[in-house]
């Protein structure tokens, strides 16, 4: 029988029967949309990610407490408190801003976490940044009025904020918050200025953030005597390398460290942390698209179990075409194509479905202000396309098979 006869009776009996070929086919729909989406989700969650922090900008280098490596970055990227970076040993670097060739600007950080008010406004669970009068030009910061503190203030314990832009909105509205009071927690602060907005940058909304000196976080409101991270401006990307080994260099002497082995620091850069992500990213992404894709295994098994009751409804069917000369080779592709073509419809259904959601939570993700790149991984789709085709085959050729080997008598006879 020609293959254009066989794939027209596939068709017919998909349209007599469409609620079992809809079921036959779901399994086989949904692992491919699942696929397709995982991919593609996974994807666009990436180059959120890499937008994130390529923000902060590829001149960016940071100092971490502990030590890091090839088995990951350092604990304290986990929350882990580790003591030991001190504000000393960022003033050590920005003193040897002049010996060290291309560093740009140098901030420490000391950060915690507290309600701001004023009069009867507040917002609670604001993240206060401690640290130094270099910060605007390290991060990249404009202020959009007042001044930011200096390094007398920056030393002395002086309770001075400078308040993000969304922060001065909540609070102050329209009016002009220069030379105000804010409470951060139980401590009075004077308001010397606020920030222009910034939007999100690294997963952080700094303009919902408040910077206070860094002598007054560590020692008025936390009680501490080291900082969370070191931020590093270089003056171009192409210097970067030679500037972390200085930095490196630096800290080794101050910290008595002889051995790179022994380093209590991890020095990176936004490079180093876009590979690392990306090598996490991807990995989750294809574990998750693996276990999606059993789904079509159990499509697949649906695929038999459906083409040993098509095989049963339609013995005399077999019986006949025997009798007038079909061969054994003729049955069983017969079946053996019904059950492609059953697959192959249900991964098209599933690549257009995977496709449509992927798109949808695009636009959602989009809505919300975040960058994401919609994006479809032909891989993907050319990968769940021939899954499909061959779950057909493999799952198919068992029942057409024992069609092919009904006696054609028995088969004449079954009633």
């Amino acid at each position: 029988m020609e293959i254009l006869n066989i794939i027209k009776l596939a068709w017919n009996g998909l349209v007599t029967n469409k609620g079992r070929s809809f079921l036959t086919m779901l399994g086989i729909i949904i692992g491919v949309a699942a696929v397709i989406i995982i991919v593609s989700v996974g994807e666009g969650a990436q180059s959120l990610i890499f937008n994130q922090i390529k923000s902060l900008g590829s001149n960016l280098v940071s100092v971490l407490p502990g030590q890091g490596g090839d088995k990951g970055p350092p604990a304290s990227v986990y929350g882990i408190v580790i003591t030991t970076l001190k504000y000393d040993d960022a003033v050590s670097l920005l003193e040897g801003q002049n010996s060290i060739p291309h560093l740009a600007g140098v901030a420490a950080f000391a950060l915690g976490n507290e309600t701001v008010s004023y009069g009867n406004k507040q917002d609670t669970g604001i993240s206060y940044n401690g640290t130094m009068t270099s910060y605007p030009q390290v991060i990249d910061r404009t202020l959009e009025s007042g001044r930011f503190f200096n390094e007398q203030e920056e030393k002395g314990l002086a309770k001075v904020v400078v308040l993000g832009y969304t922060i001065k909105k909540d609070l102050f509205g329209d009016s002009d918050p220069i030379g105000e009071s804010v409470k951060i927690g139980n401590e009075k602060f004077k308001v010397i200025g606020y920030f222009a907005y910034k939007g999100t940058v690294a997963f952080q909304d700094l303009d919902s953030q408040v910077y206070i000196p860094i002598s007054t976080a560590q020692k008025v409101m936390l009680g501490i005597n080291y900082v969370n991270r070191i931020s590093i401006k270089v003056d171009s990307s192409d210097y970067i390398q030679e500037v972390m080994s200085e930095i490196r260099r630096t800290l080794q002497l101050r910290h008595h460290i002889k051995d790179a082995a022994d380093d209590d620091f991890t020095v990176v850069s936004a490079d180093q942390a876009l590979a690392a992500i990306g090598g996490v990213t991807n990995a989750i992404k294809f574990v998750l698209a693996a276990v999606a894709a059993i789904s079509l295994l159990v499509g697949g098994v649906g695929i038999m179990n459906t083409m040993y009751v098509i095989v049963k409804e339609r013995t005399r069917e077999i019986g006949l075409r025997k009798a007038i000369g079909a061969k054994p080779g003729n049955i069983r592709n017969q079946f053996l194509i019904e059950s492609m073509f059953i697959t192959t419809c249900g991964g098209i259904v599933g690549i257009i479905l995977g496709m449509a959601i992927t798109a949808l939570i695009a636009v959602v993700i989009q809505s919300l202000g975040y960058y994401w790149e919609l994006s479809f991984s032909p891989v993907a789709m050319v990968v769940g396309f021939l899954v499909s085709f061959i779950i057909g085959v493999l799952f198919g050729y068992y029942p057409a098979k024992s069609a092919s080997q009904l006696p054609a008598i028995e088969a004449l006879r079954y009633e």
